[in-house]
């Protein structure tokens, strides 16, 4: 099968830091508008078998649409102490889907964007959309860029902890958002849109994964004294952290999101078990370099090799690993290039339309978590 690819840049969108008296209309006025904010009108066009895969992950494609909307809902009022506005968070979308490199979710946050007045003029408000932007381009690009530091210059600009908890929710939500379309768009063997020059960032250092040492966040988790009903309810629920309480009283800061994602991620939980989904995973945390999400994949021979380089796991792995392997280092580096090419190994080596989706959802949501855990803390 021969891989299509398409050159060009006519969806790569740039909106300037301040709001301009004529602006550029988005490329694809329309992509603001479609009904479905999660596949952003994929559904509409699978095939059969695709459409039926659809239909079985239902609940967790409605909890991804709920946080959807409850990232970028149609409008959103500020406070002292979430100062995120929606133009924030659009543009930080925007910039997420341009790291990925995925045209239909460019065209989408572009289009949504382009109405929303920017921040105004001076020199404090670029300065504060610049540090946002810059820790959302290395956060979605390569999360181990993102250091003490790279939060403390985000406090010095004024974002709060439930702000940076947020921005962090948007580019985590976005990068799976990313790899599930992208994934789609393989399965049915669309055309690629190929961004020439872009650059891949290399694969987390080995030495991350050399020590275990306990997950410490780098932001001021929720103490429980202080914590609302919701943020409470929020910690009570999140069954994913039960073993890492810090983790949830951190994310309680948006405790919204919080309960929406634990929720995706229970729905999520059995398939997770499986073997290869977990394998698939581990891929993603050892390139993107979060230790303790890497730490969650079984051990044994594979996962020593693995955190010597994705290249020593596929020197021990069998065919139906390899094969996994491969898809998940392509999804996680490179989901704009993810093609039909990449699809059809998996099917040579057994695995149905069903086990492949399961693995591009464990490479998405993995892709999520990673950025979160290693963005807002360390190991």
């Amino acid at each position: 099968m021969e891989q299509r690819r398409i050159t060009g840049n006519n969806y790569w969108y740039h909106e300037t830091q301040t709001s301009l008296p004529s602006q550029r209309a988005p490329l694809v006025p329309e992509a603001a508008t479609v009904e479905d904010r999660f596949l952003l009108g994929l559904a509409q066009i699978v095939d059969q078998d695709v459409k039926s895969i659809l239909r079985q992950t239902h609940p967790t494609l409605q909890a991804s649409r709920r946080l959807y909307q409850l990232l970028f809902p149609a409008q959103l009022a500020t406070t002292l102490s979430h100062t995120l506005t929606l133009y924030d968070r659009l543009s930080s979308a925007l910039t997420v889907a341009q790291v990925a490199g995925v045209q239909r979710l460019c065209n989408h946050y572009a289009a949504r964007l382009h109405p929303l007045p920017g921040p105004d003029s001076s020199r404090e408000s670029n300065h504060r959309l610049t540090q946002i932007t810059e820790f959302v381009r290395q956060l979605a690009s390569q999360p181990t860029l993102i250091n003490a530091a790279a939060l403390q210059r985000l406090d010095e600009v004024g974002l709060s902890a439930p702000d940076i908890i947020s921005l962090s929710q948007v580019v985590g939500f976005v990068s799976y958002q990313a790899r599930v379309i992208a994934g789609i768009h393989a399965l049915l063997a669309l055309p690629v849109s190929w961004m020439p020059g872009m650059r891949v960032p290399p694969d987390a250092d080995h030495r991350l994964f050399s020590s275990i040492k306990d997950w410490q966040p780098l932001v001021a988790p929720v103490e429980m004294r202080y914590a609302a009903p919701d943020q409470l309810e929020a910690i009570a629920h999140s069954q994913p952290f039960n073993d890492l309480q810090v983790a949830a009283r951190l994310f309680a800061h948006d405790a919204k999101t919080l309960s929406e994602w634990s929720q995706l991620l229970e729905k999520l939980a059995d398939d997770s078990h499986n073997p290869l989904n977990a394998l698939a995973a581990a891929v993603a945390a050892r390139i993107n370099g979060s230790h303790f999400c890497f730490s969650r994949y079984p051990a044994g021979e594979l996962r020593e090799a693995l955190k010597v380089s994705i290249q020593q796991g596929l020197s021990i792995a069998d065919k139906q690993q390899q094969q996994v392997i491969q898809f998940a280092a392509q999804l996680t580096r490179s989901p704009e290039r993810v093609s039909a090419v990449h699809i059809q190994p998996m099917k040579d080596a057994g695995l149905n339309l069903a086990q492949i989706f399961a693995v591009i959802h464990s490479v998405a949501v993995s892709s999520w978590c990673n950025r979160l855990m290693q963005g807002l803390g360390t190991s």
